[in-house]
């Protein structure tokens, strides 16, 4: 009977340390998987515009960084270029510009991307409701006039960051396009 306990404790302890190290081994899978996930996801290609920008703004942020892969006016008539105007580890914003030294003048703007994570302050969201891609909900606000015309934003709250894409006078047809290549 002793000795059967003894044969009975070596399975167990043997049991255990083989568990103990399988789950080892398959929590390292597991966060291999997450991060080979999170690598492809970054690797999704945008939009042209954003490649020269990219590599800076991975660097200044821990966001989730969703760039859009359509951009209203960018049928190759016109230049554009992403101007980072703003990168810290909780967002970026990106304006987007006919001209490579665009500084949000009128002239020269056509839009903007921009993120920041969601805090307690972040004001709630309002505007048209809008249905995007993966059964999220945007807010369209439109554009105003007077001596200039402003942006029409599209903003959205996905994974604790709020995203927002703007076009100077936009449609809210371009910029539900433009939000779904980005979520999507």
């Amino acid at each position: 009977m002793i000795l059967s306990f003894k044969n009975t404790s070596a399975v167990c302890a043997v049991f255990l340390l083989v568990s103990v190290s399988s789950f080892h081994m398959s929590a390292i899978a597991t966060v291999n998987k997450q991060s080979q996930l999170i690598a492809q996801q970054s690797k999704t290609p945008s939009h042209p515009v954003f490649k020269s920008i990219l590599p800076k703004l991975k660097q200044k942020t821990q966001i989730r960084i969703l760039l859009p892969k359509f951009i209203p006016e960018s049928d190759g008539e016109n230049p554009i270029y992403a101007i980072i105007e703003a990168a810290t580890q909780k967002k970026y914003e990106i304006l987007l510009g006919f001209t490579p030294d665009c500084s949000g003048g009128t002239a020269c703007r056509l839009g903007v991307v921009y993120a920041e994570a969601v805090t307690r302050k972040t004001p709630r969201l309002t505007g048209k409701p809008v249905s995007l891609a993966k059964g999220i909900t945007g807010y369209f606000v439109d554009f105003t006039c007077g001596a200039n015309c402003s942006d029409a934003t599209l903003t959205w709250r996905q994974q604790g960051v709020q995203y927002v894409v703007g076009i100077k006078a936009g449609e809210r047809t371009s910029l539900v396009k433009m939000a779904n290549s980005a979520i999507n």
